[in-house]
């Protein structure tokens, strides 16, 4: 955890009432480890939006919405933007979500103010609202922009965690979460949403699992109702919300209050691979866990090497390491040959990084 070295005068698991600019400008620089901001769209609607039995779409029509014109837009958004720089630490990252309406400025000024572009996620809708006009393609997605504070960032990114939660599959770019109802959707005493723009937990627990750690500073200048922070408390990470509207600042206090804390068990980091002690194949060789003039075959037992007494792999008459030897055997450029070599054991076969973890294991007891 990296509560011991917070700064003391960091308001934390705090919802400040006020202007974002304004708030974050009284943060202490480079303080804030992840950013996470859902601005203002600039839906730019221009009237009523009605369903075909003439009935009114519940629309976004707030004043929290609406700019006199792109450039006011766009104004607004570098400075909140240049502010969030300024408190990011040197590694930290930035998510901004938003839809076709200003995404894209969005994304030029990002980059214009030095952000180094990691990737756009787009949030498949389960369940998006109708085109009711039947004039354009149904807007079933939003974008999310990630991007580090700048080109040299080492931002965090927890590749493993996401893959093993995925399946083992790489976690791609495009994810499918409905939009937040039922229980979740915040509702006033008469029923109505408080906030038309809430979004899901699951799409903000995705964000921190993924770029931040546990004990982390995650700033959110368009705090709602508090999605960010109730993720945050649940998952183990300090926030600090900035709301301009009363009402949606109670709303979030209230929310938060509820959460109960997940056991840090169910949230806490998994070891990265890329920080594991290496252990060379020959490790494996002179602690006797394979031995010289052993056979090592891929998977369906196609391919078939023998183990050398000084950790190279010989097959027919090339010799070379388990990954040169891995990917001559399938005409490849290159190979993991951890993952791809196996040894016979008695129950089946056993893959080398299999073996290569009881090494580990032995290197951590020690």
């Amino acid at each position: 955890m990296k509560a011991l070295s917070l700064p003391s005068d960091l308001p934390l698991d705090q919802v400040l009432v006020g202007d974002c600019i304004a708030a974050i400008e009284r943060l202490p620089a480079g303080s804030v480890d992840l950013v996470f901001a859902d601005p203002p769209y600039n839906l730019q609607l221009g009237g009523d939006l009605r369903r075909p039995d003439d009935s009114l779409v519940d629309a976004v029509d707030d004043d929290w919405d609406k700019f006199a014109s792109f450039a006011d837009y766009d104004a607004f958004t570098r400075a909140w933007l240049l502010a969030c720089r300024r408190v990011l630490k040197p590694d930290g990252a930035l998510w901004v979500i938003g839809s076709y309406h200003n995404i894209f400025r969005v994304g030029a000024i990002l980059q214009d103010l030095g952000y180094w572009m990691l990737n756009d996620v787009v949030w498949r809708k389960a369940n998006p609202m109708p085109n009711f006009r039947g004039r354009r393609f149904t807007n079933a997605h939003e974008t999310l922009i990630w991007a580090a504070r700048g080109e040299s960032s080492k931002y965090t990114f927890h590749y493993e965690a996401l893959k093993g939660g995925n399946d083992d599959l790489q976690m791609r770019s495009d994810w499918y979460f409905p939009l937040c109802t039922g229980e979740e959707r915040l509702k006033d005493a008469n029923g109505a949403k408080v906030h038309p723009t809430q979004k899901p937990e699951a799409l903000l627990a995705r964000v921190m699992l993924s770029a931040s750690n546990p004990g982390d500073v995650i700033l959110d200048p368009f705090f709602g109702t508090g999605t960010t922070g109730a993720v945050a408390k649940a998952l183990g990470r300090h926030f600090i919300g900035i709301e301009r509207e009363t009402i949606y600042a109670e709303a979030a206090r209230k929310r938060i209050a509820a959460i109960v804390p997940l056991p840090p068990e169910a949230f806490s980091t998994a070891p990265s691979k890329r920080s594991e002690p290496r252990v060379p194949f020959l490790s494996l060789v002179e602690a006797g866990l394979v031995k010289a003039g052993e056979s090592v075959v891929d998977d369906k037992r196609r391919h078939k090497a023998t183990i050398r007494a000084d950790g190279t792999l010989a097959l027919g008459p090339a010799v070379g390491s388990i990954h040169k030897v891995g990917a001559l055997a399938q005409g490849l450029p290159a190979c993991n040959g951890w993952t791809f070599w196996h040894v016979e054991r008695k129950d089946g076969l056993m893959l080398l990084d299999t073996l290569r973890g009881e090494i580990r294991a032995q290197m951590a007891a020690a």
